[in-house]
């Protein structure tokens, strides 16, 4: 013989009591209550992330200028010490005309280099889209 529901009742009783008397409309509620508590921690840490990552990028940007001005005047003595050290060799007139023309040729070559690169970029870009 097969027990009824009326049956199984108190042993469903016995069970929610067991275990720990929630039912299931309330564990729902408590499994929600938790998502919003970790949601919320989430947030927070994330935000704490975010506002660290902003202070640092000012001291990162700060050193990235310096070290661009650094550069800069770097070049600008290797360009120098390039006249002069041709000076000699080629004249004044001579050795400043020959590290302007390498500096072209130089700039040059980047220039067409980029322009490689943003065409090839446009191409895989062209048939992405098409895709």
């Amino acid at each position: 013989m097969q027990p009824s529901n009326e049956d199984l009742a108190p042993l469903a009783d016995a069970n929610a009591e067991a275990a720990g008397g929630l039912s299931f409309a309330e564990d729902l509620r408590q499994l929600a209550d938790e998502a919003k508590v970790l949601a919320q921690a989430e947030f927070a840490f994330q935000k704490s992330r975010a506002a660290y990552a902003g202070a640092e990028t000012k001291g990162i940007a700060g050193l990235l200028v310096v070290a661009a001005v650094l550069v800069f005047f770097a070049v600008v003595a290797l360009v120098t010490g390039t006249v002069i050290a041709l000076g000699p060799l080629l004249g004044l007139w001579g050795a400043m005309a020959a590290v302007t023309l390498g500096l072209i040729l130089l700039a040059g070559l980047c220039a067409l280099a980029a322009r490689s690169k943003l065409k090839r970029m446009m191409a895989v870009i062209g048939d992405e889209k098409s895709t």
